[in-house]
């Protein structure tokens, strides 16, 4: 029947239903399970913290049990267990190659297809009585009920959109609250975001970064190590500047940072990062060597730090996904534009006399 396996680490056992047996785990988390989480966090195995998609047994569900849908990300599904202490549930696990419910939906991997094979596979019909469907209110943008309702019988109820509200909304009979259909994205929801972007921005900057201090000493009247030291250290600590703007700072501040697009908040930002880097720099502008240099960070920081703020388009209420699409068909261009003519600047500097 497809049914997952029962190896998997966070498995406490099974229970005995009409299809075989079903994996059964617990709501509460285990060390392993929360070392997983901060390692997602910061990008480590991201794309490997997956469980194996199918139907499981929260506590000790009956035939009359809720049926909860969620994604194969491994902190999606652990994120939902936790929520339910003490309560009794069928957990359906949809396989979204490892991506959350949001992202998945957008991308069409949590959608109305995969459900009804999930439903069939793991021979849902014969271990619960009734065909309802509890799905996280993320998940609409993938998921057409009323097809789901045609192929497989079951209809979907759309639960609150943070899995702490569950509890409330099943006890309510299935009813949310205003407020459980409202997002949020508060600092702390933004500041859980920034370790994954700036791992992966940090993995490239240690390719770009010797890069970079080696060429700054080329040219110029004094010697290779005394301009590397000066060019190439201040090139190092202004790409890490961009870095820190784009995947630090643009989150936290997102909120009051002018503009909707993201890549006009990292714009903005960059700019301010530019103008307090640059400050230290203003003795260069006597000669044209300098005015190329402080030329070239005011086109690379801001395009460095306007293409790391559109990170973070996908995981806020700022934009819709068509509104996406359409800033990046003209944000990226203007930002490889800005980066090329930067870098051309950068490199011309070292050769003006």
């Amino acid at each position: 029947m497809g049914l997952p396996s029962l190896n998997q680490p966070f498995v406490e056992g099974s229970i005995q239903t009409r299809v075989g047996p079903v994996p059964w785990i617990f709501s509460t988390l285990a060390l392993a399970d929360r070392w997983g989480t901060i390692k997602a966090r910061w990008g480590v195995g991201r794309m490997r913290y997956i469980i194996e998609p199918g139907l499981y047994a929260l506590g000790n569900p009956d035939d009359q049990a809720p049926v909860l849908v969620t994604a194969n990300y491994k902190m999606s599904f652990d994120r939902l267990r936790e929520a339910l202490p003490g309560r009794h549930a069928w957990i359906l696990v949809l396989d979204t190659k490892g991506i959350n419910v949001w992202c998945a939906a957008g991308k069409g991997t949590f959608g109305t297809e995969e459900l009804v094979r999930r439903i069939e596979s793991s021979g849902l019909e014969h271990i619960v009585a009734h065909r309802q469907l509890i799905l996280p209110q993320l998940s609409g943008p993938g998921v057409a009920a009323h097809q789901v309702k045609k192929l497989s019988g079951f209809k979907v109820i759309y639960g609150p959109i943070m899995a702490a509200d569950l509890p409330v909304f099943l006890d309510a009979g299935l009813k949310a609250t205003p407020d459980m259909r409202r997002k949020t994205f508060t600092v702390r929801e933004r500041i859980v975001l920034i370790p994954v972007e700036l791992v992966n921005a940090l993995k490239w900057s240690l390719i770009i970064l010797p890069i970079f201090f080696f060429l700054g000493g080329f040219g110029g009247q004094n010697g290779y190590w005394f301009n590397a030291l000066n060019y190439g250290l201040f090139a190092i600590v202004a790409l890490l500047g961009a870095v820190a703007a784009g995947t630090v700072l643009t989150p936290i501040l997102l909120p009051w940072l002018p503009g909707r697009a993201f890549s006009v908040k990292g714009l903005a930002m960059g700019m301010i990062t530019v103008l307090l880097l640059t400050a230290f720099r203003t003795g260069n502008l006597s000669d044209w060597a300098g005015r190329a240099e402080i030329l070239a960070w005011f086109l690379l920081i801001p395009a460095i730090t306007a293409y790391l703020a559109m990170n973070f388009t996908g995981a806020s209420t700022y934009t819709s996904l068509s509104g996406v699409k359409k800033e990046m068909k003209w944000a990226v261009p203007l930002e490889i534009a800005a980066g090329a003519a930067g870098l051309f600047f950068w490199l011309g500097s070292r050769f003006v006399v």
